[in-house]
């Protein structure tokens, strides 16, 4: 299974890349937000891969970071969505934006994506909204020492009420500039500030 691969970028397109390993060309699809941060041919590159195999082929799938590949892996895991499809919908919308639209049940968002019917919204939003939840969680514990806090602010704040994409933007504004001096008391009081406007 190949999880990772770097080396020359020989061609590009928005079809498909091709990376040359030590002489082997490796064909790999990517969406448009792997693909508009690709430097030019002839460059090195380094991918995280999500090798999928079908009955008639193998086929590689690649990202620039783990977050954008694990999103991709939840996608796929909803009834109804291949890898195809799920390359369409990172490229019609943000990891972060996604994220929102799913926790927030916003399927309105969901259905603007291109390629994205109302029962496929539906269903992203019931099959992975806990499970998008848990990763943005587990991306902010892995991150620095006030990650802790952040992520006990982040849960007050959705019990609350408030949306996970809002609450999200109003913890990490606080956090950046507050700085190390942070704590769970300043990140909630000031994060409710700038959520109820004041």
């Amino acid at each position: 299974m190949i999880a990772s691969l770097k080396g020359i970028l020989s061609h590009k397109s928005i079809e498909n890349i091709i990376v040359d390993v030590h002489g082997i060309g490796c064909s790999i699809s990517v969406p448009l937000s792997t693909f508009y941060k690709l430097p030019d041919a002839g460059s090195q590159v380094d991918l995280v891969i999500h090798t999928h195999i079908a009955q008639d082929a193998v086929r590689l799938f690649g990202f620039l970071d783990h977050r954008e590949k694990d999103i991709f892996q939840l996608l796929i895991s909803v009834s109804g969505i291949g890898p195809r499809l799920a390359i369409n919908i990172l490229s019609g919308i943000s990891p972060e934006d996604l994220s929102g639209a799913i926790s927030d049940g916003d399927l309105v968002r969901l259905v603007g994506i291109p390629g994205v019917g109302k029962k496929t919204a539906e269903r992203m939003i019931f099959e992975l909204k806990d499970k998008i939840t848990k990763l943005i969680f587990d991306k902010i514990s892995a991150g620095s020492p006030g990650s802790l806090v952040k992520k006990d602010a982040l849960s007050a704040l959705i019990n609350l009420g408030y949306k996970s994409s809002v609450a999200k933007d109003a913890v990490d504004k606080v956090s950046a500039k507050t700085g190390e001096k942070l704590t769970l008391e300043i990140l909630l009081t000031e994060s409710l500030k700038i959520l109820s406007g004041t």
